[in-house]
């Protein structure tokens, strides 16, 4: 699968995120700041996440009706994976 540059920098501002908590806890900030953009780190990543496993999806049905095949593996892996994410 070709990752687009999208899916990137979703993934580079979720790092950004984390090097902002680590800078928080160096600074000793109180614990509800810390949490709260912990909180906002898993956000994003799930949401990165369920972006990257719909855009894999829709490639790979795309491939597989365009080779005549059924669909249907193809959606029910991208459930599992959505299921283990959780």
């Amino acid at each position: 699968m070709e990752y687009s540059q999208d899916m990137k920098n979703r993934l580079k501002r979720i790092e950004g995120q984390v090097r902002g908590i680590l800078r928080l806890m160096e600074e000793e900030k109180d614990c509800k700041n810390v949490i709260t953009q912990m909180s906002a780190v898993k956000s994003a990543t799930d949401r990165a996440m369920a972006y990257i496993i719909a855009k894999n999806m829709q490639q790979c049905i795309i491939d597989e009706v365009e080779k005549g095949e059924q669909a249907d593996q193809v959606v029910e892996e991208a459930i599992q994976l959505l299921v283990k994410s959780r």
